[in-house]
């Protein structure tokens, strides 16, 4: 090993050791600062392709590039120390064939220094997680709501009810036989998701699928409330920083038209204090 490796950072078999040992914390990162501040509480980071939506605006996670998770990938990765990063395989990278996820996959960890990928998909993507995990690729599995599915979904329902429960059931296994280190279970009933997490030998990862799985993520500007309007029944605010954020923003704005902003201690003089 190099003298300059970095970190303590757990690995993808590090997470797969703490299902049932320890609640496993996540949050999304998709910038430096942001990454700086939930590092020390994380066990791992997730660049999510919510990016897209999150911070440029797009109508869903469609439109996400490679070039924009390599992008935001690299940006989170400097703000970490501590936790390890994962990071999101975007629509198209991957579903095509095991060869082109593979060479995706193997940029993106090259490019970005995450330990892991994610892609979403259960029993149709089992062959391409083996091939990935057979290759050096470590795979966190990504079932119920699959926001790339949006379009064939219907929309963003939660997914699992009546009998469907059976096949995701089937999902999470398939995704846990191919070698998935840990799977996401998103919008899942928590009756479900309890079931999943008993009967699979990997972690689950909970969003919107009860306190029952081995750990929970959530989207870290849902969580801080930097948007106003929209609010999952999934998501608890912590924090209401949208709010805080227009109102400093009105304040400054106010300010600046009475003339009272900059006052003379935001100025500089001619000549510097001796």
């Amino acid at each position: 090993m190099s003298a300059t490796a970095r970190k303590s950072a757990p690995l993808p078999d590090d997470i797969r050791a703490m299902k049932g040992r320890a609640p496993i914390v996540s949050l999304t990162a998709y910038t430096t600062p942001m990454a700086r501040m939930m590092d020390a509480q994380c066990d791992f980071v997730l660049v999510g392709d919510s990016v897209g939506m999150v911070l440029h605006g797009l109508p869903s996670t469609l439109g996400v590039t490679m070039e924009m998770m390599i992008l935001h990938g690299q940006a989170v990765a400097r703000g970490l120390s501590r936790a390890m990063m994962v990071i999101d395989m975007p629509f198209g990278s991957y579903e095509e064939s095991p060869t082109l996820a593979f060479r995706n996959a193997a940029r993106l960890l090259r490019e970005t220094g995450a330990g892991a990928v994610k892609l979403e998909g259960g029993r149709h993507m089992a062959e391409t997680i083996a091939f990935l995990v057979a290759r050096g690729v470590p795979v966190m599995a990504h079932i119920g709501l699959t926001p790339q599915s949006v379009n064939t979904l219907g929309g963003y329902k939660v997914q699992g009810r009546g009998t469907a429960a059976e096949a995701l059931l089937a999902d999470a296994r398939a995704v846990s036989d191919a070698g998935a280190f840990s799977v996401v279970l998103e919008k899942v009933p928590s009756a479900l998701a309890d079931r999943i997490t008993a009967k699979i030998p990997i972690p689950t990862i909970g969003i919107g699928a009860g306190a029952g799985c081995d750990g929970q993520i959530l989207v870290v500007d849902d969580m801080l409330g930097l948007f106003t309007a929209f609010k999952p029944k999934f998501v608890k605010r912590y924090a209401t920083l949208g709010a805080d954020g227009e109102a400093a923003i009105a304040s400054y704005a106010a300010e600046v038209r009475a003339g009272t902003f900059p006052a003379p201690e935001h100025g500089f003089a001619e000549e510097a204090p001796n």
